[in-house]
């Protein structure tokens, strides 16, 4: 990799390597140490193309998934099935992944402006600024990056656009996806919010199970699929339907049965 070369942003490949091997060394014992990611479909990874990939997810922190994200791809194109032993697959971490987040979220402390290099796309949200419900129009420009993120490579991004569960998948999403005719890939994640801040940064409690299941590639018909069609595939996919709601709730249930039932055989043999 040359030392000057940049990528479609006008980021310098070099530093923006060296950030992801940081960050990714920093981060590694998140995901396996302190906690530990259960990883399902990694092999799909491996099958994909070079670009114009779209990840739709739901969403629990603003960081962590993320970089959790980062490190499953990495370790998958580099051999590896559903697991991220051994951390060498940083050595050589593919550069055209980038991730949709928001402006203000990006702009809130000097270590998501140093992440943001990594491969932020940011926008400026329309449904809500500063924690309060707004209505702004769409930024051409903003749709106009996450066009030419795809066209150079794999793009993240949660349709949701909040860490709240079960709410609405944003049509923006389903429009891009007509528009680019991407390979559209869902991801569910689960225990990111259970380990970590709402920010994905600091480790709120550990010994959480984290999982991540990658799931086939959506089955879309780019020309006669509605926008309203896409926005149902994607919530049935990232299992974000409220039919899931309830199933949701008793897994959660029995989760916490699990940690009270660990606490009192620790109290137990006390």
């Amino acid at each position: 990799m040359a030392i000057f070369n940049r990528d479609v942003f006008g980021n310098n490949l070099f530093l923006k390597k060296s950030l992801i091997q940081i960050l990714g060394l920093i981060s590694h014992r998140r995901y396996r140490g302190f906690n530990e990611l259960h990883i399902e479909g990694s092999e799909i990874i491996r099958d994909l193309p070079h670009n114009n990939v779209l990840f739709v997810a739901n969403h629990q922190t603003y960081f962590a998934d993320v970089a959790a994200m980062i490190h499953v791809f990495n370790a998958a194109l580099s051999g590896r099935v559903d697991n991220i032993k051994d951390i060498g697959y940083l050595w050589r971490p593919k550069m055209n992944i980038y991730f949709v987040a928001a402006k203000e979220t990006m702009r809130s402390g000097l270590l998501p402006k140093i992440m943001a290099y990594g491969g932020a796309i940011s926008i400026q949200r329309t449904w809500r600024e500063k924690g309060k419900d707004v209505k702004k129009q769409v930024k051409l420009s903003d749709v106009s990056n996450i066009s030419k993120a795809l066209q150079d490579g794999w793009v993240i991004t949660f349709p949701q656009g909040t860490t709240t569960p079960f709410k609405p998948i944003r049509r923006g999403t389903a429009h891009i996806i007509r528009e680019n005719k991407p390979t559209v890939i869902p991801i569910v994640i689960d225990g990111f919010r259970r380990s970590f801040d709402k920010k994905g940064l600091m480790i709120k409690k550990r010994g959480i199970l984290q999982s991540m299941v990658i799931k086939e590639p959506l089955d879309i018909d780019y020309e006669n699929d509605s926008v309203a069609d896409i926005v149902k595939k994607i919530e049935y996919a990232i299992e974000q339907h409220q039919s899931f709601l309830k199933v949701n709730q008793v897994e959660d249930y029995h989760k916490s049965e699990k940690e009270l039932n660990k606490k009192r055989e620790f109290w137990d043999t006390y």
